[in-house]
C-alpha cells in the first residue's frame, strides 16, 4: 500500500536484494503492515489457535469475534504480511473504562479513549526473530495518528510482564478478569499523539472513522482473553 515519509514505522519494506525498478510486476511486497478485515479472519483464528492452545488451552478471542472486532473496528487492528502471507498480527478495540473488565473483552466503546489491546500473535515459523515486538511499536506508533486514543491497555499473565515493560508498557495492577485459578496483570501504555502524525493518518490506509456500534457477543466466563 501507499504510505507518507512521515509515517516510517507503517512503509513496507522492500527486499534488499532486489531493486524497486526491477520488481515483476503484479509481486507482492515482501513486507507490509496494514489494518485486518473480515477476510483475514480464518488467517488470524489460526495463528492464534497454535499460539495459545497448548499454552493457556483457550484462545483470546474465538473466530466469531475475532471476525465481530474486524467488523466493528478494523481500523484498530495490524496485520503483518510478507509476500502476501500473515505472519503477525494484534486485534484491539476502544474501552471507555479505567480498568478493564468482563465487557472489555466483548465490546467496542467508541467513545472511549483507551484501546484495548485483545491479543497479539506471531506465526510458528517466524517465532523467536523480534516480530512481535517490532509490530507492537509499530502498532504504538499508529495509535499516536488517532486523536482519540490516550493510552492502551492490556492483560497478561506474570510471565509476560516483562515482554510488555521492554514495549514501554506500565504495571497498572491485578486485573479484575480471572479464569479459573488463571490470574493476570493489567498494563498500560500512554499515548502521546504528534499533531503531524494525525494530520497524516488517513494517508497510510489506517481510517479514522469508528463505527458507532456497540453490540456485545455472547460468551461464557471461562473463555476470557488474554495477551501474548
Amino acid at each position: 500500500m501507499s504510505l507518507v515519509g512521515a509515517l516510517p514505522f507503517l512503509k513496507p519494506r522492500l527486499s534488499p536484494s532486489v531493486s524497486p525498478g526491477r520488481q515483476r510486476r503484479h509481486t507482492l511486497p515482501a513486507s507490509e503492515f496494514r489494518p485486518l478485515n473480515t477476510q483475514d479472519a480464518i488467517s488470524v483464528f489460526e495463528i492464534e489457535k497454535e499460539a495459545f492452545i497448548s499454552v493457556s488451552g483457550d484462545c483470546p478471542l474465538h473466530l466469531d469475534e475475532v471476525r465481530h472486532f474486524l467488523t466493528l473496528c478494523p481500523e484498530l487492528s495490524m496485520g503483518w504480511f510478507e509476500e502476501g502471507r500473515l505472519v503477525a498480527f494484534i486485534i484491539g478495540s476502544q474501552w471507555d473504562q479505567d480498568r478493564l473488565t468482563l465487557d472489555a473483552l466483548t465490546l467496542h466503546k467508541p467513545k472511549g479513549s483507551t484501546v484495548h489491546i485483545h491479543v497479539l500473535a506471531v506465526h510458528r515459523t517466524f517465532r523467536q526473530q523480534g516480530k512481535g515486538p517490532i509490530l507492537m511499536w509499530r502498532y504504538l506508533q499508529y495509535l499516536r495518528c488517532l486523536p482519540y486514543v490516550r493510552r492502551a491497555v492490556l492483560m497478561c499473565e506474570d510471565f509476560l510482564v516483562p515482554f510488555y515493560q521492554k514495549s514501554g508498557f506500565k504495571v497498572q495492577g491485578r486485573c479484575s478478569i480471572t479464569v479459573a485459578s488463571l490470574t493476570f496483570t493489567e498494563m498500560q501504555y500512554p499515548v502521546r499523539g504528534h499533531a503531524l502524525m494525525r494530520r497524516n493518518s488517513e494517508a497510510i490506509g489506517f481510517p479514522q472513522t469508528v463505527l458507532l456500534l456497540e453490540e456485545p457477543i455472547q460468551r461464557s466466563e471461562s473463555s476470557v482473553n488474554q495477551t501474548m
